[in-house]
């Protein structure tokens, strides 16, 4: 799908959304001078186009009992008992039903899949990796990193 062209004041709009998805549109319009009317118009043109693909609440998870954030990189096998899926679809499906993954994203080079994990401690995590992630028939290896501290974290993407 093409991307469509954005001006100036869509770019705006979309910046102020960013940092808070619930402003109104009265306050962006005064922020990017345009009328609320005008700005529903484009929001409105932006979330039909897929340039906005959703609202969302924003949670700190240590502030819901998952202090720990891991990133885990996942080698698949190459080759897997079953022959009606390969591993990296099985995979794939797996991953959309484990809560603590979230965020999978495949990847170029010799690991096949990053993947950030949040969970509660290392019991949590001991949990996931020993009962769910290397029992899956895909996966052959992988390797963990834990965050130690969050330098920057943003979901805004740069306009």
């Amino acid at each position: 799908m093409q991307a469509p062209a954005l001006d100036r004041l869509d770019a705006a709009i979309l910046r102020r959304l960013q940092a808070n998805g619930r402003e109104t549109y009265d306050l962006i319009g005064e922020q990017v001078g345009l009328s609320p009317s005008a700005v529903l118009r484009r929001v409105k043109r932006l979330e039909e186009a897929g340039v906005i693909d959703r609202y969302v609440a924003l949670v700190r998870p240590e502030s819901v009992g998952l202090g720990l954030t891991a990133y885990i990189n996942v080698r698949l096998e190459k080759h897997t008992e079953s022959h009606k899926r390969n591993p990296m679809d099985l995979f794939c499906a797996s991953v959309q039903a484990w809560p603590e993954v979230v965020e999978c994203a495949a990847l170029t080079g010799e690991m096949d899949y990053l993947l950030r994990v949040v969970v509660e401690d290392m019991g949590h995590y001991s949990r996931f990796i020993m009962e769910t992630l290397l029992k899956h028939p895909s996966v052959q290896d992988c390797k963990t990193s834990f965050v130690l501290d969050r330098i920057k974290a943003t979901t805004a993407v740069p306009l």
